[in-house]
């Protein structure tokens, strides 16, 4: 089999509060004089990638998976000679495209139209060859009416359909991606998911990054977990998700401290000190059955008087697929104003109609614009044990689906036989 691209000993290092962009050479001479020449100081080196080594073998479908920041997107931008490596090699058989971030390779001052053919041309394609694809690219991207209108008046959904279906669509025997699916309505990324389930079938290459596990299970049949700017674990794309997403929350508890968790974002003015899961009546709840009613208490601290903030709580499956979200924003649940200091908020859930398995939490506060105070994603973990809801004593099973709707049969009159 072919190897599509080798990667060995590869190293991104940046270093911090340098300027990292164009520098004419009279700026870089001024510098030069403006401040005396000195040793490199290791504590201001951020290394984005260490020592990452793998190959990629030609029609492999390779999900990369990790944290924020762990280097994945600096991964990509290396692959794709968008920025040059620290130390090590890369090897790439093959016609590379890439969509990294919205509207990546695009000229503002050109029209869509323009732009279809500026990425071709530096594809290798000839213009017969764009020409052929056109009619597909334009009507997958859903442009057409602004298709002669420059793209810097093209608004941020609509730039990354023109990118994601140029990619698509001007045959690279390579593609790279990066959180598609993180912009756009549920069709487009239906039509992203079905398009890259295409090139796998069709042979091509594609390394694709997603906070989404389950469409990386669904089109990946291998999974590297980046972590801290190394490979963590390479491996089939299931068990490399299941130990990825292991590392979030913890289990085993009714209470889970979250003031030291370092996975947040957020200017901190407010920030989440702990969850409790607790039964109605307000005591530790160390079991959650399918059914149950329960609490979930959210404690937090509070730097400075802060007017309206908004709170919510999102329950995602052991894949990342969102079950759920539930913000006091939604509810009609108003505060007015926090004062400084610590502080509570309780969500009663009144039936919990998930089928058993693993749930992740994640919480946010904020205010509207949005100003975010607190981020934590996958903070915490609930796992839901099967209960005998029913009263059939067959209990609950987690392989039916994601969420159970309490229900009766009622059987009909049976028919009468003619006689």
């Amino acid at each position: 089999m072919t190897t599509a691209i080798s990667v060995r000993g590869l190293g991104k290092r940046y270093r911090l509060g340098e300027h990292l962009g164009e520098t004419m050479l009279r700026e870089a001479i001024a510098r030069l004089f403006r401040r005396p020449a000195r040793a490199p100081d290791a504590s201001r080196e951020l290394w984005a990638l260490r020592d990452v080594s793998f190959d990629v073998q030609q029609g492999e479908v390779v999900g990369l998976v990790g944290r924020n920041g762990a280097g994945k997107s600096t991964l990509l931008k290396v692959l794709s000679r968008i920025t040059y490596p620290t130390m090590g090699s890369i090897a790439v058989a093959g016609r590379l495209a890439s969509l990294l971030e919205v509207g990546t390779g695009f000229h503002d001052e050109l029209s869509g139209r323009e732009n279809i053919y500026l990425n071709g041309s530096i594809l290798g394609m000839r213009r017969r060859e764009i020409d052929a694809r056109l009619d597909d690219i334009v009507a997958f991207s859903g442009v057409e009416r602004f298709l002669d209108t420059p793209i810097k008046r093209y608004s941020s959904g609509m730039r990354l359909r023109l990118g994601f279906a140029v990619a698509a669509h001007l045959d690279p025997e390579i593609l790279l991606v990066d959180e598609v699916l993180a912009v756009g309505d549920a069709e487009f990324q239906r039509k992203c998911l079905d398009a890259m389930s295409e090139l796998r079938s069709g042979g091509r290459t594609v390394l694709f990054v997603s906070h989404n596990m389950a469409a990386v299970e669904n089109l990946c049949s291998r999974a590297l977990w980046i972590d801290g700017g190394t490979v963590r674990q390479d491996g089939k794309a299931t068990d490399v998700i299941r130990a990825y997403l292991a590392t979030f929350g913890s289990g085993g508890g009714t209470r889970i401290d979250l003031k030291d968790r370092d996975n947040r974002r957020g200017d901190g003015r407010i920030r989440f000190t702990g969850i409790e899961v607790l039964d109605t009546d307000g005591n530790p709840l160390p079991l959650v059955r399918a059914g149950d009613a329960l609490k979930l208490r959210l404690a937090f601290d509070v730097g400075e008087r802060i007017e309206e903030p908004h709170f919510g709580v999102e329950i995602h499956t052991d894949l990342g697929t969102r079950v759920t979200e539930m913000s006091t924003w939604g509810c009609g649940h108003e505060i007015p104003v926090l004062e400084p200091g610590a502080g509570t908020l309780d969500l009663d859930i009144t039936m919990l109609n998930l089928m058993p398995g693993r749930y992740h939490v994640s919480l946010w506060a904020e205010r509207p614009g949005p100003v975010h105070f607190d981020v934590l994603d996958r903070c915490a973990v609930i796992d839901v044990e099967t209960s005998n809801y029913y009263g059939s004593g067959r209990g609950i099973d987690g392989k039916l689906g994601v969420v159970f709707l309490p229900c009766r049969w009622t059987s009909g009159t049976p028919a009468t036989r003619a006689t």
